[in-house]
């Protein structure tokens, strides 16, 4: 989608350069700029959007706590202390 906007800042940036009104200039000329604008700012947004991590992925503290007892009660039942490493 974002590639479709600098397409079409090209061909507003080409009928400015063929057109002999002034006032078809002035709007290509602003037209350019602003689509060229909304592809920097898409593409910008689609590679944060990239690195960005999945925020259904992550854990509430209530389910952090549950899981924390969960592993402390395994850890009781095979007989290691809560600083050791689990058994293997």
């Amino acid at each position: 989608m974002h590639w479709l906007l600098l397409l079409l800042a090209l061909v507003a940036l080409a009928v400015a350069f063929k057109t002999s009104s002034v006032a078809v200039l002035i709007i290509c000329l602003l037209a350019a700029l602003g689509l060229s604008l909304a592809w920097v700012m898409k593409l910008l947004a689609q590679r944060v959007d990239s690195q960005s991590r999945d925020t259904s992925m992550m854990l509430d503290p209530m389910e952090l706590r549950r899981l924390r007892e969960q592993a402390e009660a395994r850890r009781a039942a095979t007989g290691n202390p809560p600083g050791a490493p689990p058994a293997a």
